[in-house]
């Protein structure tokens, strides 16, 4: 399993937009963009897209940008996910109507492989990346003192 572009530039965006919340101050494609390195026309995009899924909302004029919908403790990265990928927790549809064992069991094993992702997903929130991240920039900067 992979993280796909899509999701990890959202990801970041969101991050930033975290990162920001207590201002209270929109932010603009711009100032994400340069401060991710996302290309702005793929941010907005995305953008846009998190906001349908109710995740980000936006502000309209000349101070206007994008802010988070929610608290950042109370969006966790499986929100994300779904909201982007729409990710299905559920069997494929369409699985072959009479399974060999082999294959039952396959999808036994695939099935629990996704409730795992799923419940490690839905476990970390944007805060709690914030606050990891953090933490690492404090034992980055101890290391060069």
């Amino acid at each position: 399993m992979e993280l796909s572009c899509k999701s990890e530039y959202a990801i970041l965006a969101l991050l930033e937009l975290a990162t920001h919340y207590e201002s209270g101050e929109p932010l603009q494609i711009r100032q994400i963009a340069v401060q991710k390195n996302i290309p702005d026309r793929y941010l907005e995009q995305l953008l846009a897209t998190l906001r349908r899924g109710g995740l980000v909302k936006s502000v309209r004029g000349s101070k206007g940008g994008y802010l988070l919908a929610q608290e950042p403790w109370k969006i966790n990265l499986f929100d994300v996910l779904v909201c982007l990928e729409g990710i299905d927790v559920h069997k494929c549809e369409d699985q072959v109507k009479s399974p060999s064992a082999d294959q039952a069991i396959l999808e036994e094993i695939w099935t629990e492989v996704r409730e795992n992702a799923n419940l490690v997903l839905k476990k970390y929130t944007l805060a709690d990346i914030c606050e990891k991240r953090n933490s690492r920039q404090q034992l980055d900067i101890m290391y060069y003192i």
